[in-house]
């Protein structure tokens, strides 16, 4: 169900209990909706595989029919007489027999063909036989059909008096899987996982209100992060998915769980917690894979005319500082672009690991230093785009990638896979190490819808390359042995002023430097903000302002307005 909103008229204690209520009733109302979902599938898988034996049985009457044979209530089947006995020379007798053999899976014989060993001269025994044997299959089978599915729902119990905790969504997810092992059959396979997103949104809308229903009971964590879904169905199925999620992490006390839970529990918060005037929230996708993944849209990407997708960097992961900070970007970017149209939405992508900080020493995750976090995520941040534009309900939707930070070194990747980033008009780049191109045409949409914000206040954009970092490591390595961290400090500044004697200025750690010149791109205006250490409270200040507008308002009115579809009213400023 959708969130209920705040009344913005009603104010006071009562508004705020009765309002509080009406929440958890529509989270009791979330998990009944999911608990009958389940049970109707049940229903339907067993109807489905029961249908099955039907055809079974059906068949082996209508041979008999075929024959003359009759078929009386207790399955015995009846032949007449038929054949020659061999000292007679006599008909040999007609009878009736009864199936003895469960031929669940066996695949029957011939009608006609004589069981080995049997010596009844009359063919039609063997016949008549075989029959009934298919009859006790189908009706075994049946049995032991009915029973599995009389187990699955005995599962499908809500405790009594229906307070829906964590507990007992982590019981729905229990079902939940119960239902799948049954359904395994019936729905699994109708998925189309590996087909294109136009494929997957031409399938979805071709299935009938009661398949769709179905499909969002038993199976909303893939549903709700299948891209070419429509962006409303899987905020329905990741509502769910979430409540599911945050039952299973809340009965596990590892630090990895316990993060991820916190971020799940604010990002919840969130939705059923939207301020008045903000674009609605959608969930697009959620997951405790990995570092965790989310997609958080503010907007309705499928309506919108105007949709851009923010691809977080380094130390982002599912957890309280995500749901604060990364979702709160793609708010303020969403409410920016209104202002100038509308009809925009905005998205946080994510959809990949990225590299985290380190977290005893210096050298200890060069993963960071890595392209390879990026290379691994562009696969993914492609094929989410290219459900973006299958879903879009617009003739030419206006589609944005944006990157912030190592993130933008994974747009960077994406862009540079055949055929670029599928839909994306334009690229925004802000406070990037570079993304692993030299010239903005490698972006392929062309070096005039290409934007980059750089602060120089903010050291990211300015990393040594690689030439001058392994002299920074050099240094740094030779200080830290002699004293320790200031001693690493110092010689790595040493090993950097070494480095950059006799490097590209252009340069930076993954590529040419996209503030500057050589790059081709177009540098919009930022707020410079504080200078690392000499102001602010540390070194990454300007880093983390070019979204925020009361900090960087430059830039985030830039960014909107580009994402907008109003680049030519952007403040510039000179590339480096």
């Amino acid at each position: 169900m959708q969130m209920i909103k705040s009344l913005e008229s009603q104010k006071g204690a009562s508004a705020s209990s009765a309002y509080e209520r009406l929440k958890r009733l529509d989270r009791n109302f979330d998990f009944i909706h999911t608990e009958c979902g389940l049970i109707r599938t049940t229903l339907d898988s067993l109807a489905h595989e029961l249908s099955a034996q039907q055809v079974r049985l059906k068949g082996a009457l209508d041979d008999a029919a075929a024959r003359g044979y009759a078929v009386d209530a207790d399955g015995s089947v009846q032949y007449p007489a038929g054949g020659e006995n061999i000292l007679t020379k006599e008909p040999a007798p007609g009878g009736a027999v009864r199936g003895t053999r469960y031929l669940l899976d066996a695949r029957p014989p011939s009608l006609g063909q004589q069981p080995q060993g049997f010596t009844n001269p009359n063919p039609h025994a063997a016949v008549a036989q075989e029959i009934a044997d298919r009859m006790v299959g189908a009706v075994a089978a049946a049995h032991e059909v009915d029973s599995r599915f009389v187990r699955a729902l005995n599962r499908l119990k809500a405790p009594d008096g229906l307070d829906v905790t964590d507990a007992t969504w982590a019981d729905a997810a229990g079902d939940a899987q119960v239902v799948r092992e049954e359904a395994r059959d019936y729905l699994r396979d109708t998925i189309p996982e590996k087909n294109s997103s136009a494929e997957r949104a031409a399938w979805w809308n071709g299935l009938t209100p009661e398949q769709q229903a179905e499909l969002l009971a038993v199976y909303p964590d893939v549903l709700g992060n299948l891209d070419g879904i429509p962006s409303a169905v899987r905020d329905d199925a990741n509502r769910d998915n979430l409540q599911m999620l945050i039952g299973k992490l809340s009965g596990q006390d590892d630090a990895k769980s316990q993060t991820q839970l916190a971020g799940m529990r604010s990002i919840d918060s969130q939705l059923w917690n939207q301020k008045p005037g903000e674009p609605p929230m959608y969930l697009l996708g959620i997951g405790d894979q990995g570092g965790g993944r989310a997609i958080v849209a503010f907007g309705n990407p499928d309506t919108s005319r105007n949709v851009s997708a923010y691809v977080p960097g380094l130390g982002t992961a599912l957890d309280a500082d995500f749901a604060r900070n990364d979702v709160q970007r793609a708010r303020d970017t969403a409410l920016g672009a209104r202002r100038y149209d509308p009809s925009s939405a905005a998205i946080v992508w994510l959809g990949y690991d990225a590299p985290q900080l380190p977290a005893d020493h210096l050298a200890d995750n060069l993963d960071v230093m890595s392209e390879d976090h990026a290379r691994r995520g562009a696969p993914d941040y492609n094929r989410f785009m290219a459900g973006i534009s299958a879903t879009n309900e617009n003739p030419d939707p206006h589609i944005v990638a944006l990157g912030h930070s190592y993130g933008s070194l994974t747009v960077g990747q994406t862009a540079q896979l055949d055929g670029g980033i599928p839909g994306a008009d334009d690229i925004i780049l802000v406070g990037s190490p570079g993304t692993g191109a030299h010239h903005a045409d490698q972006l392929n949409v062309g070096k005039d819808h290409v934007f980059v914000g750089a602060s120089d206040h903010d050291p990211v954009t300015m990393l040594p390359n690689k030439s001058e970092s392994n002299s920074m490591l050099g240094g740094g390595g030779a200080g830290f042995g002699a004293a320790g961290i200031p001693g690493a400090l110092a010689g790595g500044a040493v090993g950097y002023l070494v480095g950059d004697a006799v490097s590209d200025e252009s340069e930076i750690y993954f590529g040419t430097d996209p503030a500057s010149n050589d790059f081709g791109a177009n540098r919009f205006l930022v707020t410079d903000g504080p200078k690392p250490f000499i102001e602010g409270s540390g070194p990454f200040d300007a880093h983390s302002n070019y979204f925020n507008p009361l900090k960087d308002p430059d830039s985030a009115s830039n960014i909107a307005r580009i994402i907008a579809g109003q680049p030519g009213a952007i403040s510039t400023e000179e590339p480096r």
